[in-house]
């Protein structure tokens, strides 16, 4: 089993009138089975509606499932005393870092949660120094989150959850506010906590272009998993893609057109690099 695991989800908002009668349900997400490995940076895409933030609340019990099964590092989140356990191997990183700062000054805000679950003192700030620099922010340490920028809160934010020491950590949507250099900022962050602290990094988004790095990828519409795979073997299916309401990166685009026009080309080209290699023959 892998550190996070559903098995037939289904999630369903329920609409009351002012009499608490049910006038709709939603199924927000229908009988979703994954498998994320430990270790692996994983990407859930989806356009608006599609479920993707629901089923992300799932990972860290903020949501049960009406149907089915989460289990988070083998514990099942029904079960209400592993609560906290699993809340804290299974981080969370919200859309807006304002919604997720607390603290006047950067380090005493990603103390604050060791502090809230008894770490001792001398712990607490080493885990701070530790976090703030995994994530490229420690020279801001003493500054308040409000002289900061977007990207930067979004990276305080992972720093407050990283330094919980989790296994897991769940970014929903952290870029959906940013301009471009602090959505840079953001998922250069996540992927150095993957591939040098070995977090688990789950990253809902709707930006194609941050998925690339992903070992896998997971496609929901109408609350299911409709495409599965690695970013090449997702992003090799365009017209799939385009009818799903998905864009694809621009570079993969321009070698889809391309490869219409004749060019002998590879399918799921990724980036400029691969784009100008594949190329190079034609031109010669």
């Amino acid at each position: 089993m892998g550190i996070v695991k559903m098995e037939e989800v289904v999630y369903e908002y329920i609409r009351r009138d002012e009499e608490g009668n049910v006038e709709g349900i939603t199924t927000a997400v229908d009988h979703v089975s994954l498998d994320i490995r430990r270790g692996d940076f994983v990407a859930i895409l989806g356009h608006n509606g599609s479920g993707k933030s629901t089923l992300a609340k799932h990972i860290n019990a903020i949501l049960y499932p009406g149907e089915g099964t989460v289990w988070v590092d083998g514990k099942d989140t029904k079960d209400g005393t592993q609560l906290w356990n699993i809340r804290r191997e299974a981080g969370m990183v919200f859309q807006n870092p304002d919604n997720q700062i607390i603290g006047q000054v950067v380090e005493e805000d990603v103390g604050f949660g060791p502090e809230n679950i008894g770490v001792p003192t001398k712990e607490i700030w080493e885990r701070v120094e530790e976090s703030l620099r995994a994530v490229g922010m420690y020279e801001y340490r003493k500054y308040s989150p409000n002289k900061l920028s977007g990207g930067q809160k979004q990276r305080v934010s992972i720093a407050g959850v990283l330094a919980m020491h989790p296994k897991c950590i769940i970014l929903d949507e952290p870029t959906a506010m940013l301009d471009p250099r602090g959505r840079k900022e953001v998922i250069r962050a996540a992927r150095g906590l993957n591939q040098v602290e070995g977090v688990t990094i789950v990253l809902i988004t709707h930006y194609m272009e941050e998925i690339i790095c992903a070992d896998q990828v997971f496609v929901m519409d109408q609350g299911r998993i409709a495409m599965e795979g690695t970013p090449r073997e997702i992003f090799s299916q365009v017209e799939k893609l385009k009818e799903l309401r998905l864009n694809v990166p621009q570079v993969t685009l321009l070698a889809y057109e391309l490869k219409k026009k004749g060019l002998s080309l590879p399918d799921g080209i990724l980036t400029v690099q691969e784009l100008a290699a594949a190329l190079l023959p034609a031109s010669g």
